[in-house]
């Protein structure tokens, strides 16, 4: 199993210092990859509410928050061995033919580094302030999927569809990964497992208890069997977002919440082929966070 680490990005780690220190120490650890997320603005009154939140907002330290991809291309200039994913970014705020220039950039900056993480989102206020309509998102980052494929395949690239039109180019250069990096898509919604299964290279999962986590990747499953795909070439890339404890929790608690040792216990349990940690909401202490990374990494062998 590949162990994996958020990279600094929000709260009190969205600093210069902390981003490289944070890369530079994950491959001293020995971790695989480094992560980041996406997030436009924290709403003061959303008019969605936050998945799992007690009162629908989202966690404080996401007021705070730093660009992605450019964290990503700090980490990549201080680093030789990790991988740089995005768990994940919001397909459908960007203009694919920018994503893919910006992605591209990464993966060749990097040479050959980069995981692509791509989801829907769960906020139409963040939605309506990219300017971007809620409706059909589904189906837009269907689309915006194609144009990468084919910005990334060879030239001269063309693409027309309902919400995008690329007129016959040459758009260049190309990614590092051949014939593209990995496409990774995060969603719990029977609508979103069955496109996993069908398009992606796998499923950017979040820490669940294993009785939820477990249908849900049968069904990816079933839907890569349905598309006439190799179900066993999919990836499991599950995120856990813990708050560390001293004492152990309770079993029904975890992973959202348990000592390093039964964050590493669920981990190893889940047959994901990746597990990459979030500690920046159990701390906001540095050297605190830079420990934590390192028993987890430890514990998980």
């Amino acid at each position: 199993m590949r162990v994996g680490v958020a990279l600094s990005q929000y709260g009190a780690f969205a600093r210069r210092d902390a981003v490289i220190e944070v890369a530079r120490a994950a491959e001293a650890l020995g971790f695989d990859s480094l992560w980041t997320g996406d997030r436009i603005l924290d709403p003061v009154h959303p008019r969605d509410r936050y998945p799992g939140s007690a009162d629908g907002r989202m966690p404080a330290e996401y007021t705070t928050f730093l660009d992605p991809l450019t964290v990503l291309t700090a980490a990549a200039a201080v680093t030789e061995r990790v991988r740089l994913g995005t768990s994940t970014l919001n397909a459908p705020w960007y203009s694919p033919v920018l994503l893919a220039r910006s992605l591209t950039t990464l993966d060749v900056l990097s040479e050959g580094r980069l995981d692509v993480g791509l989801g829907l989102g769960w906020s139409s206020d963040e939605y309506a302030a990219a300017g971007v309509p809620w409706a059909r998102r589904g189906a837009r980052l269907e689309e915006i999927i194609d144009v990468l494929e084919r910005i990334w395949a060879d030239d001269p690239v063309t693409y027309e569809s309902g919400s995008f039109s690329v007129p016959e180019s040459r758009i260049e250069p190309k990614p590092v990964q051949r014939p593209r990096p990995p496409i990774y898509l995060g969603g719990y919604s029977s609508a979103a497992l069955e496109r996993i299964g069908r398009r992606a290279d796998g499923w950017l999962a979040g820490g669940v208890p294993l009785p939820v986590l477990t249908p849900m990747w049968d069904a990816v499953r079933h839907a890569a069997e349905d598309a006439g795909r190799d179900p066993d070439s999919l990836r499991m890339m599950l995120r856990i977002n813990p708050r560390i404890t001293d004492e152990p929790a309770a079993a029904d608690l975890v992973p959202r919440t348990g000592t390093i040792e039964q964050i590493a216990e669920y981990a190893r349990s889940t047959g994901a082929y990746e597990v990459f940690a979030d500690f920046q909401q159990t701390t906001g202490d540095l050297t605190r966070m830079l420990d934590l990374a390192g028993r987890f990494r430890e514990a998980m062998g």
